[in-house]
């Protein structure tokens, strides 16, 4: 008790108080689990994104994004197929700055851009895709493994152009899009990322612009193939449960410079005050009644609970 009045004295006389009210989450918003990892998660100064100041905009669907995958939970699909990426650089149109991420913008108007396989059963264009990030390297991403956070996680974003004319109508319908999430962590720098990293000081504000021609996303991607999907929703509004997630189990590494040039990014359009664009991810959803798939085969993993029992010459009464 004393050591939490001493706190509570330091935050009173602290010039930082307002700010620290401000970024608070509110109670009704579901609170991510401590991470192993990062203990320091559940108590974090976190800004809440203003996309999620009003809970209204959560549904009470079923299947929503994104949720905590639990490594021994999932369950190998010996029917996942391999996923098969093949990206047309010269279709990459411009960054933008949207007031919630940045988004690399794809020509989607033909199968040039597509993904196909894996658990999906049609082709799927690249439309767009875009990072979420914390405000320190001790978290940011979306999806958890095991409670373990990331610090940014990727979204490549594909829409079904075999059933739906547009991305628009296929953003809003069950099977209609089918986002791959890379996972990010601190290493090595990433020299394909870098030269989008350039890019961030001519879109820090809201509203954005700028071309970016012949870039393919595919130098994001983790050399292993091995992935989870499960069935999952839109992690912004509108929160339409349309999206196959297909999260890769290897992780991307990236430097602490880079992902600090994430961070000089604002919420705000210029002429406004000034908001960080830190934090930017939704809270966790929980899993209800899904399946989570894995296209690996993880028994290592159940092997406590698999080992046979040693014999016994005592008989059963």
């Amino acid at each position: 008790m004393v050591v939490m009045s001493i706190l509570r004295a330091i935050l009173q006389a602290s010039p930082c108080r307002s700010p620290w009210r401000r970024f608070q989450i509110p109670s009704s918003v579901p609170a991510r689990p401590c991470s192993l990892y990062t203990c320091t998660y559940k108590t974090r100064n976190r800004a809440l994104h203003p996309l999620w100041e009003s809970v209204d905009l959560v549904p009470a669907g079923e299947r929503q994004s994104p949720i905590n995958i639990r490594w021994r939970d999932s369950v190998y699909d010996p029917g996942l197929k391999p996923l098969t990426i093949s990206y047309d650089p010269t279709t990459c149109l411009h960054v933008w700055n949207n007031g919630y991420s940045f988004l690399v913008e794809f020509e989607d108007s033909t199968d040039k851009s597509v993904i196909e396989g894996g658990p999906l059963e049609h082709n799927y264009r690249l439309k767009q895709f875009h990072f979420h990030w914390g405000a320190i390297d001790a978290w940011g991403s979306e999806h958890t493994v095991d409670s373990k956070c990331y610090p940014a996680e990727l979204h490549l974003v594909h829409w079904n152009a075999v059933k739906f004319e547009n991305f628009e109508d296929a953003a809003l319908e069950e099977n209609g899009l089918a986002v791959i999430g890379v996972f990010l962590k601190l290493g090595k720098h990433h020299k394909e990322l870098q030269k989008l990293v350039d890019t961030l000081p001519s879109i820090k504000h809201k509203d954005t612009l700028v071309e970016f021609g012949s870039f393919d996303p595919s130098c994001l991607m983790p050399a292993c193939p091995d992935y989870w999907t499960y069935s999952g929703s839109l992690t912004t509004p509108p929160l339409s449960e349309s999206v196959t997630w297909i999260i890769k189990k290897q992780p991307v590494e990236v430097d602490h410079d880079q992902l600090e040039q994430f961070r000089t990014l604002l919420f705000t359009s210029e002429g406004e005050k000034e908001k960080r664009m830190v934090d930017n991810f939704r809270p966790l959803q929980p899993l209800m009644n899904r399946t989570v798939r894995s296209s690996f085969r993880h028994d290592y993993v159940l092997n406590i609970q698999v080992k046979p029992q040693p014999s016994t010459s005592q008989a059963t009464p």
